[in-house]
């Protein structure tokens, strides 16, 4: 299928397709033409990056799991899990470190509006 197939079928952009590609997420071939030209299993591809997109995972990583998938869906191979385990562990990281920086910004702005309200 051509590029904006592809687009229609999964509702992503030829934009973003492109930058798959571009990114080694996802393989198209070449006409003689020059036109893009994917096989049947670029709509589940593409499901499965939007998948590991949605799920914060950077392009780097979701590359290195493209190859690991285990049948159609979202399912990733046994060898893979402890990698994906460490983004989790990242990902808690990030967020306790998001929420001290919101509490702390939470505490300027309640003390500044009670200092402003006693002046």
């Amino acid at each position: 299928m051509k590029i904006g197939e592809l687009s229609r079928e999964t509702g992503v952009a030829v934009r973003l397709l492109r930058y798959y590609e571009a990114q080694g997420l996802l393989t198209s071939h070449r006409s003689e033409g020059g036109h893009r030209h994917y096989g049947a299993e670029a709509p589940a591809a593409v499901a499965r990056i939007r998948a590991l997109l949605a799920a914060g995972l950077p392009t780097k990583v979701i590359r290195e799991l493209m190859p690991c998938f285990a049948g159609d869906g979202t399912e990733l191979q046994a060898c893979v899990l402890d990698h994906l385990r460490t983004q989790l562990a990242d990902l808690d990281s990030r967020i306790g470190d998001l929420t001290r920086a919101r509490t702390a910004l939470g505490d300027i702005l309640e003390s500044s509006t009670r200092a402003l309200a006693s002046a």
